[in-house]
């Protein structure tokens, strides 16, 4: 293996890591007004999150990072022919950030609705701008000679890619859905059981259409099989979350997204964007890869730094592994008398919010 596919290996598992963490994190903010009836019921489901969702984005600052410096052309192709799609998912992150912090600055009712229909469009729309871009990179999109997109947003905006969009956020609700139920106790939980398996009821149809599509045009064998384990795993999920196992059911969804991922990659590979205009202009791993030292520094790196970022976020989840209770949540409390965490409360000493 040369250094251009390890780190081609490596960028998927990036991504695969933004999409497993960060995807229920989405689902949270999908369900939140959803599920709950009450304010403490919003900032029970908020404190779920609260010590974990900036640490599941750094997964993508970091595959970012790293196509940038492994794979420019790949990168600046991207980024400029998925501007718009893109531009919408980062204002739509910074939103979502900027309303978990707010909506318990002022003692209102109304304030920390417009907080909350926020928090929703800041997980909707990167939930299926997400699905959309990588059905699309997939599929391939309109690169000329230069390796120039030549496409609008309307073309991204194909039955496949919206097939995808659909599919990433059914996907992440459902995902959200079993989180919460394996996080929270009481009423609240049983709501996001039966929630889930009513997800469940589009989630499964959605994403075995589209994985069937897409090892139609695209599938390899090795890809079969991680395509046929992601369509297992889903069902398994559902089925452990039917029972009442949500640990189970949390895995069972975690690794239907891992694989999913993983099945994109690979029947990506040895492309990284291929061209519909001719295959000729494709970028691939050999001619939009770094130069060979680049590669070998940023290893290096990867291999000194990953496992300490991996630690800590491994202990992070440690910490807060303990299930929430509406009486976890003291009586909310003023700004200007409170030191306020996510949901609005003050955080005692074991962490939780």
């Amino acid at each position: 293996m040369n250094l251009a596919t390890f780190w081609f290996i490596l960028i998927a598992i990036l991504f695969t890591g933004y999409f497993v963490l960060e995807g229920f994190d989405f689902g949270v903010g999908i369900l939140l007004s959803l599920l709950s009836r009450d304010e403490t019921d919003r900032r029970v489901m908020i404190n779920t999150i609260g010590p974990v969702w900036d640490g599941n984005e750094v997964w993508l600052i970091t595959a970012g990072g790293a196509m940038f410096a492994a794979f420019p052309l790949w990168y600046a192709s991207l980024f400029s022919g998925f501007y718009l799609a893109l531009l919408i998912i980062l204002v739509a992150l910074i939103v979502r950030g900027v309303c978990f912090e707010f909506r318990s600055k002022v003692d209102s009712v109304r304030w920390r609705a417009n907080w909350d229909r926020a928090i929703f469009a800041g997980s909707v729309l990167p939930a299926v701008l997400w699905g959309v871009a990588f059905a699309n990179i997939v599929r391939g999109v309109p690169l000329n000679a230069a390796h120039v997109y030549t496409g609008n947003l309307l073309t991204l905006l194909n039955w496949y890619g919206l097939l995808g969009g659909l599919v990433t956020l059914s996907l992440f609700t459902l995902h959200g859905a079993i989180f919460l139920s394996l996080r929270i106790t009481g009423v609240l939980r049983d709501r996001a059981r039966r929630t889930a398996l009513g997800v469940a009821l589009a989630a499964v149809p959605l994403a075995a259409a589209f994985l069937a599509a897409t090892q139609v045009s695209h599938g390899r064998p090795a890809t079969d099989v991680t395509a046929g384990l992601a369509a297992v795993a889903l069902l398994g999920g559902v089925a452990a979350a039917f029972r009442g196992r949500e640990g189970w059911a949390f895995a069972g969804t975690a690794a239907t997204l891992a694989l999913a991922v993983a099945t994109l990659f690979g029947d990506l590979w040895p492309n990284v964007l291929p061209s519909s205009t001719s295959a000729a202009f494709s970028l691939t791993v050999s001619n939009a890869s770094s130069a060979h030292y680049t590669l070998v520094v940023m290893s290096w790196v990867a291999v000194i730094f990953t496992p300490i970022v991996l630690g800590y976020q491994g202990w992070t989840y440690w910490v807060f592994r303990k299930r929430l209770t509406s009486s976890d949540i003291p009586a909310a409390k003023t700004p200007a008398s409170s030191s306020t965490g996510l949901g609005g409360t003050q955080r005692p000493a074991g962490g939780q919010s």
